[in-house]
């Protein structure tokens, strides 16, 4: 079947969001997620059934480093697919193929409950799903410049922030479900909806592109620019939007509950971090509206600014009613930029390197949270 897909002059030109199109990245996103959170919740205690604490550390650097590395070699693939085969979707495909083959395997494994010697497989399992989730996350939400006019990104983005943020704030919710599911079956869900969201994107994305009968790589030389992407400032974005996100979902809850103790001494520092969340769902779509008025840099850099004054201020204030303040100073600019960042870095990336940039981006992203989680493990 000839590869097909959509030219950048042609998704420029199209006068609105590709809402099918956008709503199955969107639930691949979700997937992604909860794929997450199932990690973080039974990664702890498999290695202390297996007895693999040991490992800790092993393993937080390893996923440092792979979340580090991994997203710009997976954008390297996506945009030679692009302009060999039509489009980026093999990557995506055989990246979710193999992180729901590996899910799959890791629910094999805790069923039949190794023995000494097999239950070594169970790290290398870790680390390839690791791989695995890597190798398709940053080409599958680059796909979001394909389904969106360049002027209405924003939009995009906030609609894929909204989701991340409910999912973040039902975690609770999902964790329990999780747990009464028991490891085995997570697992296999895991693969199942990783699978069929996976299946779901790919199925609507060829269908549009069927649609326009273009390859991505069909321009004629000199139709697109020449410019060479930014990749320092690229990398620089995901950084800030990492350190960002790192503070507010580990430094956050112990500061806040610390800080409203005076007035409460039930005050919950995961309970005052999902409030945030919702009013960051609640306010991403009128932001991405003001973002789209006004120049996404801009906007950008007040946030980051924004971001840091309202940090300092949380954790050196002591009046609860300064900390509450600036606890929403903070979430109204964190989600500005999350809101921008990703369609400023897809803005300063050239053509012939989208999904390379957006690799990069993630890799920024990645690493704050990925030097955070190696220094607790040690």
């Amino acid at each position: 079947m000839e590869a097909i897909s959509v030219t950048e002059t042609e998704v420029s030109a199209v006068p609105d969001i590709r809402w099918k199109q956008l709503w199955s990245l969107a639930a691949l996103y979700a997937s992604i997620i909860i794929g997450w959170i199932a990690y973080a919740n039974y990664q702890p205690k498999l290695l202390v059934q297996f007895q693999f604490t040991d490992f800790a550390f092993f393993l937080a650097v390893s996923q440092a480093i792979i979340l580090v590395l991994t997203p710009p070699v997976a954008g390297l693939m996506g945009d030679r697919y692009r302009f060999e085969k039509g489009h980026r979707i093999p990557v995506i495909s055989s990246g979710i193929s193999f992180a729901a083959m590996v899910f799959m395997a890791v629910a094999f494994t805790l069923f039949t409950n190794p023995g000494e010697i097999f239950k070594w497989i169970l790290p290398v399992l870790i680390v390839f799903w690791l791989i695995s989730m890597s190798i398709f996350t940053s080409p599958a939400l680059s796909t979001v410049e394909l389904f969106t006019p360049v002027d209405r990104l924003p939009k995009a983005m906030a609609l894929l922030t909204i989701v991340a943020n409910l999912i973040y704030a039902i975690e609770p919710v999902i964790v329990d479900i999780i747990d009464y599911l028991g490891a085995p079956l997570t697992f296999i869900a895991g693969g199942v909806v990783t699978l069929a969201s996976g299946y779901a994107m790919k199925k609507n994305s060829l269908g549009l592109f069927k649609q326009t009968g273009n390859k991505e790589g069909s321009a004629e030389p000199g139709q697109h620019t020449a410019a060479k992407s930014a990749y320092g400032f690229i990398f620089f974005l995901g950084v800030i939007l990492g350190i960002s996100t790192t503070v507010m979902f580990n430094l956050f809850p112990d500061a806040l509950a610390l800080k409203f103790a005076a007035i409460s001494n039930n005050a919950d520092g995961k309970i005052l971090l999902v409030a945030m969340l919702v009013l960051s769902a609640l306010i991403s779509w009128p932001i991405s509206n003001f973002i789209n008025r006004y120049s996404m840099e801009r906007v950008f850099w007040i946030s980051g600014a924004l971001i840091v004054l309202s940090t300092a201020i949380i954790f050196l204030a002591q009046p609860a009613w300064i900390v509450a303040l600036m606890a929403i100073v903070f979430t109204v600019t964190f989600t500005s930029l999350s809101v921008s960042s990703l369609p400023l870095a897809l803005s300063r990336s050239g053509y012939y390197e989208k999904v390379f940039c957006v690799g990069v981006f993630f890799s920024g992203a990645a690493l704050p949270e990925g030097i955070f989680e190696s220094i607790q493990a040690f």
